[in-house]
């Protein structure tokens, strides 16, 4: 792992990419239609091929113990924090159109986008594969229950979006890859590494434009609001320490912090979208991103800190 230092120096530069995006779209550089092309390019393109740029490995016993262990805590995370974002639901004096709004700022991070930026920064291309395969319950968690919790209609619920989105079928498409005796061509890879990488500029940017998008009267109006202020502490702090409890089971730290960090994303813009489509409250969603992802610069600095504090404590107890 990275020292905090070189992981701080490391991320200057995605702080950076978030503003230019603000300072082109502040500038009309970017026009109001350049958030939706950008991220079509990434849902479509650039995400799909790092994914399966990423699970372009020689296949080994230990990939397989690895992809257990990142699926057992990708389903303990999605389950854990749906049942208590419920809890937190019940508790919050909210009107209808918040309540759903709320639950799913707690839910959902932005695990693709700013995930994928802050894993490779640590991990270079391992950690490409390792957020992928943790990120594939993820995948069908957003595209089926995020839609459920706005709708309360199963009917709703498009399946087969759900299991054939770019996102599903290239992790399905690598991961037949991986396990197969067959490779990809090096001028398909090559391709695959120099387009994928995109994803990180390009979300950082993204990013910068949410920002710059945002007025302030909304921001004025629901800044004060305490529950945008909860579910950010649940969404950036809470649910992540959820993940500790592995490890007792003395899981590879270095899958943990994957893992870890990868849970601590700042809500997903998907939910801003979900308000909008389905009758929830579109601004106050929208504010709880912007909150989570503006607080995230400090918070998953300080997280990284914590878990390299752990790290040596760790080793001598269960590695050594």
């Amino acid at each position: 792992m990275l020292s905090l230092n070189s992981f701080l120096q490391e991320m200057i530069p995605l702080y950076f990419m978030v503003f230019i995006g603000l300072f082109c779209r502040k500038m009309n550089i970017f026009n109001e239609k350049s958030k939706d092309t950008i991220t079509q390019l990434l849902l479509n393109v650039t995400l799909p091929l790092i994914i399966l740029y990423s699970l372009n490995a020689t296949f080994t016993y230990d990939i397989v113990i690895d992809m257990l262990w990142l699926t057992s805590m990708s389903l303990f995370i999605i389950f854990a924090s749906v049942i208590y974002a419920a809890w937190l639901r019940k508790r919050a004096r909210l009107p209808k159109a918040q309540k759903t709004v709320y639950e799913s700022l707690i839910i959902f991070g932005n695990q693709g986008f700013i995930g994928f930026a802050i894993i490779y920064i640590i991990f270079n291309e391992p950690g490409m594969m390792y957020i992928t395969i943790f990120n594939v319950c993820y995948l069908f968690l957003i595209w089926s229950y995020g839609i459920y919790l706005f709708t309360k209609q199963k009917n709703v619920v498009n399946w087969k979006l759900v299991f054939f989105n770019p996102g599903t079928l290239s992790t399905s498409l690598g991961v037949v890859v991986l396990f197969s005796p067959y490779t990809w061509p090096n001028f398909i890879l090559d391709t695959f590494e120099m387009v994928g990488k995109m994803t990180i500029p390009l979300s950082m940017i993204l990013i910068g434009i949410l920002l710059a998008e945002m007025k302030r009267s909304q921001i004025n109006m629901y800044i004060k609001n305490r529950y945008i202020w909860q579910a950010a502490l649940f969404r950036l702090c809470i649910i992540p320490t959820f993940l500790f409890v592995f490890l007792m089971f003395q899981v590879p730290y270095h899958l943990f912090v994957v893992a870890v960090l990868t849970s601590a994303m700042p809500s997903a813009s998907t939910v801003s979208i979900y308000a909008q489509k389905f009758g929830g409250d579109s601004s106050f969603s929208s504010v709880g991103v912007i909150v989570t992802t503006v607080l995230c610069v400090i918070t998953i600095p300080l997280l990284y800190y914590v878990l390299l504090f752990i790290q040596p404590y760790y080793e001598t107890l269960f590695v050594a």
